[in-house]
């Protein structure tokens, strides 16, 4: 430590400003003295990371006195080990929300494991690719970015998951895909690869609306999908998907198995299963209740490290069971390859013109990056945020198109990982692309997706109905920002009876237009269309909740709140620009 003489007979200089350190600032040298510096000293490898605190348990006779570790922000310099370590958090708390959707989507089109397995595989490569764009935030043109510059990961979007299954209802129902109907009148599907490539490229073209969208003024934005739409929007979602997926492959199986009397799909998850059981049976209960349960006992009693892998330890506890008891099928693990790729397998792209997606993405994007910009301990006002919401929607765009061309169904920004920036305190981007990397590792690797496709419905569904009641609680978040005004609350009170009607009778719309005779195809496609949207429970609430927030009017008060709110932003827009010009800026 230098010696500081105690008087001076000189002006003091300016205090110099902190180093930021961003890759775009250092240059060649500087990159590759850091390089050097993180690989080659102790200090760049784990720094003075408190390591014990992240392992230790929370267990009921120990009293730990560990602080936990301080807060590394977005471009904080973060040690090799931890952003490694806190990378991996990332991908595994990751893991079940992103292999769940292409197993349900080969699931109900009835598609062999090596596709399945391929479908996992592409997905986590997808993730990998596309989240390393969010996470960069690259400048465009005219101030727009590409990116929230968050560790906004993507993944397949839950509400395409809910969006696709009436799509694939209705494929099935006008003859797009075949079904055979057994002699006591059980109806089985048969495989429909060419489905799943229609809905990739309906979203293609979708996706170049929600483009467009990114480029809407974020007001414009915030006034379409405020927070009281978005909230519900998510909430929706989660609902629905506990619902049609997480219970169902609870008790046995999803895929028909509780309504079939005869055929393969008579027992559950079929008959050829190493242990087939009626739907709703006693042990595929019991085995899904202990994946249920070790996610709370891990959350309880686990060190931090394992709270964030929580799913995981839920999915892994009930293989163990599982495979010791006899219902694990391992043939999908000797059948997959040890390595592949993008492309391997292709489908047949198409376009479904009924199916609408880009707005339900936009509507839950919002909501997301709000999230993350929360849990990041960014602010979520300003001119800043708001270029980190037009960036996030366009990367969501971008996302569905390139997607699409790798084969995975639209992907969008992903609230899981929020819990794992607040638990570690860790927002750092350097993590964010270690997580990538895992993702896009975990993919390559065909053995990882083969074992994940033998996980037993009971277990997928106990870890799953977690999973999707968190994304419904994510939804409450969100609506808590809403202020519940008397306008507020009717526009929430007639969307949800869409939505929740919707959830509780599932098929209540689906007979709406089965009087009209000989519609022609244009006629049809519209009829398919709108039984799509009346069929999807956020679909149906969100279209109707945004026409109604944009033509009921004002209340006189709540204007004036709207004017006062609208003062303190520009207000604090307008420091913020002071503070960050040279003659304002303060160190």
């Amino acid at each position: 430590m230098s010696s500081t003489p105690s008087t001076t007979s000189k002006e003091p200089q300016a205090t110099p400003p902190p180093q930021v350190h961003e890759s775009g600032k250092r240059g060649v040298q500087g990159t590759l003295d850091l390089v050097k510096h993180k690989i080659f000293t102790r200090e760049g490898w784990f720094g003075d990371y408190d390591y014990g605190w992240l392992c230790t348990p929370t267990l009921p006779f120990m009293k730990s006195k560990r602080k936990p570790p301080p807060f590394y922000a977005l471009d904080a310099e973060l040690p090799l080990a931890v952003a490694i370590a806190t990378g991996l958090q990332h991908a595994l708390a990751m893991l079940a929300g992103l292999i769940t959707p292409p197993i349900i989507f080969a699931s109900a089109l009835s598609l062999d494991s090596a596709t399945s397995a391929y479908m996992i595989s592409a997905s986590l490569i997808g993730c990998g690719i596309l989240s390393l764009v969010q996470i960069s935030r690259l400048p465009l043109f005219g101030g727009y970015y590409l990116g929230t510059g968050l560790i906004s990961v993507v993944g397949t979007s839950f509400s395409t998951l809910s969006t696709a299954n009436a799509i694939f209802d209705a494929m099935y129902r006008d003859g797009t895909c075949s079904s055979t109907t057994l002699a006591d009148g059980t109806v089985n599907r048969n495989p429909c690869p060419d489905a799943y490539g229609k809905v990739l490229g309906t979203s293609l073209i979708c996706s170049v609306l929600e483009i467009g969208i990114a480029f809407a003024p974020p007001r414009v934005l915030k006034r379409l999908f405020p927070p009281m739409i978005t909230g519900m929007v998510v909430l929706l979602i989660g609902a629905s998907l506990v619902g049609s997926s997480g219970a169902p492959n609870w008790a046995g199986g999803s895929n028909g198995c509780a309504t079939a009397t005869s055929g393969i799909f008579a027992l559950c998850p079929t008959t050829l299963a190493p242990r087939p059981l009626p739907w709703g049976s006693p042990e595929f209960i019991g085995i899904g209740f202990l994946s249920f349960i070790s996610i709370i006992l891990t959350e309880i009693y686990g060190s931090p490290f394992l709270k964030n892998v929580s799913i995981i330890v839920g999915l892994v506890m009930g293989c163990i069971v599982a495979g010791a008891t006899g219902y694990i099928d391992g043939s999908s693990i000797k059948t997959a390859p040890a390595i592949t790729f993008l492309w391997v397998h292709t489908f047949k792209i198409g376009v479904y013109p009924p199916a609408i997606l880009p707005i339900s993405l936009t509507m839950e994007a919002i909501g997301d990056i709000t999230a993350s910009a929360e849990a990041s301990r960014v602010d979520v006002r300003g001119l800043e945020f708001d270029s980190r919401i037009q960036g996030g929607i366009l990367s969501d765009g971008f996302g569905g198109l390139m997607s699409a061309l790798f084969t995975v169904t639209p992907l969008s920004i992903f609230a899981q990982n929020n819990g794992v920036i607040a638990i570690t305190r860790c927002a750092n981007r350097s993590a964010g692309r270690w997580c990538c990397a895992f993702l896009i590792l975990f993919g390559i690797l065909g053995k990882i997706s083969g074992a994940f496709l033998a996980i037993p419905n009971p277990v997928l569904g106990g870890v799953t109905t977690f999973l999707f009641a968190s994304v419904a609680v994510s939804g409450l978040r969100v609506l808590s920002f809403a202020r519940y005004t008397r306008r507020d609350r009717f526009v929430l009170g007639a969307a949800l009876s869409f939505g929740v009607a919707d959830l509780l009778v599932p098929n209540i719309f689906t007979h709406l237009f089965d009087r009209v005779k000989n519609p022609n195809s244009g006629l049809q496609g519209l009829f398919n269309s709108i039984t799509i949207v009346l069929s999807t429970p956020f679909l149906a609430a969100g279209i109707l909740a945004v026409i109604l927030n944009l033509t009921l009017p004002q209340e006189e008060e709540d204007l004036l709140d709207d004017l006062t709110n609208s003062v303190d932003i520009a207000d604090l827009e307008e420091q913020n620009q002071i503070s960050a010009s040279p003659l304002g800026k303060k160190y």
